[in-house]
């Protein structure tokens, strides 16, 4: 029987180049979605699928990503003296959402070596991944579907998403042969194809893997810029011990682009009773004047 995953690793040590000037001072984990920093929304995800321990792979300049999930006693006074008890609760449940540990990454040497600063703490477990970038609104949290997906079929698992044909350059694709409807046993994975990728499906954050994976990264040659690739051990568990794809039930917005951030905040902005209806009206407005 497969080990629970109680652990997930959220690499978080990029320096958001694309949200520059706001990225000077703030990082880009924190921005909001309407008024929720997008790792919140993260940490949120892995909590509501049971997992118990996140561990925030950080960067110089990054601790209040960290403070963001510690009590803040002198606000919580100053709402409670004000009667605003269900914000003050609002703003402690955020201190309870997961255990929370943090690891440096002293430098920027990619994704696979981003997930390999968590191996000690990780141990000898299944883990989880998850990138902040990729935000997945689903009614079943987009990691539980991997986690059910990983104690069904005991291998690895990769979120896959069918994108155009003439977008896979944009992402690592899968391919291999369909174990039913949803799951996909992986064959290979190439990142980024320049033509004749073997097929539609994209490699989207979210991962649920072996702890041998961890093996797998010290093995893997660095690339241009010295960068160690995540994808690279994927390829070699994939072979060695099988990996599975998993088709995610639910919309997933690209928070680390910038016009995929604003469809994520007009989009969660919807979902809620005390902005849409102003929210509507006014992009009807904007609509109609064209």
């Amino acid at each position: 029987m497969a080990k629970r995953v109680r652990k997930c690793v959220v690499p978080a040590a990029g320096l958001g180049t694309r949200f520059l000037p706001a990225t000077k001072s703030v990082p880009k984990e924190l921005l909001p979605i309407v008024d929720t920093p997008t790792l919140q929304y993260i940490v949120g995800e892995a909590a509501h699928a049971g997992i118990e321990d996140v561990i925030l792979i950080t960067a110089r300049g990054k601790t209040s990503m960290v403070d963001h999930f510690d009590l803040s006693p002198e606000l919580e006074e100053t709402l409670l003296a004000r009667g605003k008890v269900a914000e003050r609760n609002a703003l402690r449940a955020i201190s309870s959402m997961a255990r929370l540990s943090s690891v440096r990454q002293h430098e920027a040497l990619g994704l696979g070596h981003a997930v390999l600063q968590a191996a000690n703490l990780v141990g000898d477990e299944p883990f989880a991944v998850i990138l902040g970038d990729d935000v997945i609104d689903a009614e079943v949290p987009a990691i539980a579907q991997l986690v059910e997906c990983y104690e069904r079929t005991g291998m690895g698992v990769v979120a896959l998403m069918e994108v155009p044909v003439e977008e896979t350059s944009l992402y690592g694709v899968a391919a291999g042969e369909m174990i039913d409807e949803r799951t996909m046993r992986i064959d290979h994975m190439v990142e980024k194809p320049k033509s004749d990728p073997p097929s539609n499906l994209a490699v989207i954050g979210r991962y649920v893997l072996p702890s041998r994976v961890f093996d797998y990264l010290r093995e893997v040659k660095p690339g241009v810029g010295g960068e160690i690739q995540l994808t690279d051990a994927l390829a070699m568990l994939a072979q060695r011990e099988g990996l599975v794809g998993y088709r995610f039930e639910g919309k997933r917005y690209d928070a680390g682009d910038r016009l995929g951030y604003l469809k994520a905040n007009v989009a969660f902005a919807l979902k809620r009773p005390d902005l849409r209806d102003g929210l509507l009206a006014w992009l009807r407005e904007i609509v109609e004047q064209g």
